[in-house]
């Protein structure tokens, strides 16, 4: 019911009959503007510097006030986009909705009337960093907790440490599809990750089908530029998350996760089908692949899509290289290694196992029983660290004793050696592997454990995933960051501990590898075993002479033009560990980027 108006209302409206009128003259609109009052929210305002060009904006202004143009000059980074939002004040309600759900919080508005024209006819600019003002008052719109439109945290899926570390019982349960369906629709689709992750995955795509709750789309998506999604759902290095724009303030999208929650809940007959719908009879030629890591697995399954015969030639027992011996169990359970390899063997892939090129096979037989040749055989031998005492009988090397546990665990080979006090030098992803398999088997052994670590990198730059030092602090490990290996201490033929030295530098005024110590700043982590993690190297024994003085190494590496070709040998390509150093999802996008530029040098020769 409306309240009856006062009789002396209209009285009020005399007091403005006393009061001096205000006049605006033009000028004043340009050169000295009021403030405007406090319920006007204002233009907008954009931080270049911490815009990402996401169009995030773009996509959900309701009046399609909005466009992503590019700009000239931007300084391209990774994580960002060269495109800045425009906005078109002809269509704009002034809703703010596009500062509410602005990811980097780059958006404002101010209440100065800071982009007023002389020209009638302007309606339409893209705002700048220019004129933003750290003072509240010059404030139009903020967005606040009652207008925030992200769901900025992550669900959770790891195993609590004390249970983590008893078993190699895989540490990620997985998303039930409750969770992977909040998860999913957290994702503002900007496509940042795309352009960052090395394979180009279709990334918001594949999130989306989990959001509509298509699974059959889902894989098809991932099929279409990586073949090893069970392994990169759970071990992949995942650069996009990095940049995902959501972390900038708050969580990432759990994109390996939701990845993973794919493979894990297609049915059998969908997961075939779009992993297989792009397989075609094989009618182009036939090609050899050297090393079934996974450059290698890429290679040959984007060769069957493209109508190839793929032999895959593999030194060792079982295909997989460093998915298969290297990867933790408690993170790459077997039965996903299994899994992605089946569905290769399924495309018509043939694998030619405990056969070595270059020792059971030369490479130029190879050559003469193929059109095309792919080496992907990555870094199998550990870097040795010379340091007093490396030769001891106690002292192991990351690769060989990952792989050997990993046999342990398929019953293949006995419980590798392990003491009950052990060090590791080293502080990459094999480091904290290695280190928290040691955590697992000493319980199994001991029922107790002790792994220290010493690292050259102080903890703030050590090169492993957060995640790892994170989890590896949890399960136990004793960190000794900033401290390098100076000595390994045998006391009557028994080691004893290794001795460290403050790291002063690591890399000399050249920028080389080349550290240097405090010695006076030293001490003796107890143990009586020793684990060397410092790198590894490849083996290039399947190459003679006269290959090797033709073929351009940079840093142990083989240098390569377009899609993986090798100079001077147009049908000998190559990707993975030998062309780009250690990285699973390189090695994908390389093994399928080869498998394009074989295809196009066979086409080219049969004209």
């Amino acid at each position: 019911m409306n309240k009856e108006k006062s009789m002396f209302s209209p009285i009020k409206a005399w007091k403005y009959l006393v009061r001096r009128p205000v006049t605006v003259l033009m000028k004043d609109i340009f050169d000295n503007p009021r403030e405007a009052s406090d319920r006007y929210r204002g233009f907008h305002q954009n931080d270049w510097e911490k815009c990402l060009g996401c169009g995030t904006c773009s996509r959900i202004c309701p009046t399609n006030a909005i466009e992503m143009l590019p700009v000239e000059g931007l300084e391209k980074k990774e994580g960002y986009k060269s495109e800045r939002p425009a906005f078109d004040y002809g269509r704009c309600s002034f809703c703010a909705i596009c500062v509410d759900i602005c990811p980097s919080d780059s958006l404002n508005m101010s209440k100065e009337y800071l982009h007023l024209s002389k020209d009638a006819d302007t309606f339409y600019f893209m705002p700048d960093s220019t004129g933003i003002h750290k003072d509240s008052r010059a404030h139009g719109y903020l967005r606040d907790g009652d207008s925030e439109l992200l769901d900025l945290e992550r669900y959770a899926m790891e195993l609590e440490p004390v249970d983590r570390k008893k078993s190699f019982m895989e540490i990620v349960k997985g998303y039930s599809m409750e969770k992977a369906l909040a998860e999913s629709a957290r994702c503002v689709e900007c496509g940042i990750c795309t352009e960052t992750c090395p394979a180009h995955m279709n990334i918001p795509e594949y999130i989306r089908s989990v959001w509509k709750g298509d699974m059959k789309e889902a894989m098809s998506w991932l099929y279409k530029t990586n073949p090893l999604a069970n392994v990169c759902g759970r071990i992949c290095t995942h650069k996009c998350e990095g940049v995902c724009a959501l972390g900038h303030r708050g969580e990432a999208i759990a994109i390996r996760w939701l990845k993973r929650f794919i493979v894990d809940n297609t049915s059998e007959d969908l997961y075939d089908e779009a992993a297989l719908e792009f397989v075609i009879e094989p009618v182009n030629g036939k090609v050899a692949v050297v090393g079934s890591g996974p450059s290698g697995l890429s290679c040959a399954y984007y060769l069957r899509t493209l109508g190839y015969e793929v032999d895959v030639y593999e030194e060792k027992a079982l295909p997989g290289g460093v998915i298969r011996y290297g990867g933790p169990e408690y993170r790459l359970p077997e039965e996903s290694v299994l899994k992605d390899i089946g569905i290769i063997e399924k495309a018509g892939v043939k694998f030619i196992v405990n056969t070595k090129v270059g020792r059971d096979v030369s490479l130029d037989k190879l050559r003469d029983e193929y059109d095309a040749v792919f080496l992907g055989t990555g870094f199998s031998l550990s870097r040795e660290l010379k340091i007093p005492g490396y030769e001891h009988e106690d002292v192991a090397y990351a690769i060989p004793f990952l792989g050997q546990t990993r046999d342990y665990l398929r019953n293949l080979a006995k419980m590798p050696e392990v003491h009950e006090k052990t060090v590791v030098i080293g502080g990459g992803n094999v480091a904290f592997d290695v280190g928290r398999t040691l955590i697992r088997l000493q319980q199994t052994k001991y029922n107790k454990d002790f792994v220290s670590m010493a690292a050259l990198e102080h903890r703030g730059i050590l090169p492993c995933d957060i995640e790892e030092l994170e989890e590896g602090e949890e399960e136990g490990i004793k960190g000794h960051f900033g401290y390098g290996p100076a000595e390994i201490v045998i006391k009557d033929g028994k080691i004893q501990g290794l001795k460290v030295q403050k790291v002063i530098s690591i890399f000399d005024e050249e920028g080389r590898f080349n550290p240097s110590y405090d010695p006076t700043d030293s001490f003796v982590i107890e143990a009586t075993q020793v684990f060397i993690a410092t790198g590894q190297r490849p083996e290039y024994a399947y190459l003679d002479e006269e290959m090797l003085s033709k073929i351009t190494m940079e840093r142990g590496q083989l240098k390569t033009g377009a899609h993986g070709q090798l100079e001077n040998y147009p049908w000998l390509f190559a990707g993975g560990d030998i062309v780009q150093g250690p990285d699973i999802i390189t090695g994908v996008a390389n093994g399928h980027s080869s498998a394009e530029g074989i295809d196009a040098y066979l086409r080219s020769i049969k004209k």
